[in-house]
């Protein structure tokens, strides 16, 4: 493994992240502009087939993820850069979605708010601590991830508008994230503050 700095940071696993990044404006607009009624892309496209483009964007956004970390192994271009931009890339993604979804009132606001106190907590911190260590994600917060990933794809998506039991299957999943959220990041707490007393004890 190894890191690399200035321009050789921008490898392909790195500009893809950073493609991803891009990508998040473009699955809220599609996500809005199905969602206004009046609005002239609705009209001429529908709001169906609106929700299904979101979907794919975001479905495309997500899958990115997963191929520019195994890029990222296999080439051994694996960096700092690239461990900080990954989680960002993701809460971005995720953090803006669940907003947008709280506005239309399809995810509670409660449930909202506590993801994106976990998320900008940790994130918040691991810049703090960037300059003397990069927290890489663990395996709870990836995981907690892919059910916040799940969640969010089946909200976006319009299968609730033919089988009403979906929306419970939604829900279901939905709060499943926000429980593995809480605990990751319950776990992130505990897991630093052992390392700091641990530092301590050694000087």
């Amino acid at each position: 493994m190894r890191s690399i700095r200035g321009l050789d940071a921008l490898n392909l696993p790195n500009l893809i992240t950073m493609a991803r990044i891009l990508l998040v404006p473009v699955v809220i607009w599609l996500l809005l502009a199905a969602s206004d009624s009046s609005g002239q892309l609705a009209d001429v496209l529908g709001p169906e087939l609106l929700r299904w483009l979101a979907t794919a964007a975001f479905v495309l956004s997500i899958a990115t993820d997963g191929v520019d970390g195994a890029i990222a192994r296999r080439r051994g271009l694996i960096t700092n850069l690239g461990k900080i931009l990954d989680p960002i890339a993701d809460k971005a993604l995720l953090g803006g979605l669940l907003i947008v979804l709280s506005i239309l009132g399809q995810v509670p606001w409660w449930v909202t708010i506590l993801i994106l106190v976990r998320e900008l907590g940790i994130t918040v911190y691991r810049l703090i601590v960037a300059k003397r260590r990069v927290l890489a994600a663990s395996g709870g917060g990836k995981l907690k991830t892919v059910f916040q990933s799940i969640a969010i794809g089946m909200f976006i998506s319009p299968i609730a508008d033919y089988w009403i039991g979906f929306r419970v299957l939604e829900n279901v999943v939905l709060y499943v994230a926000l429980a593995l959220t809480l605990w990751s990041g319950f776990s992130y707490v505990l897991a630093e503050a052992r390392l700091v007393r641990e530092n301590r004890s050694q000087k």
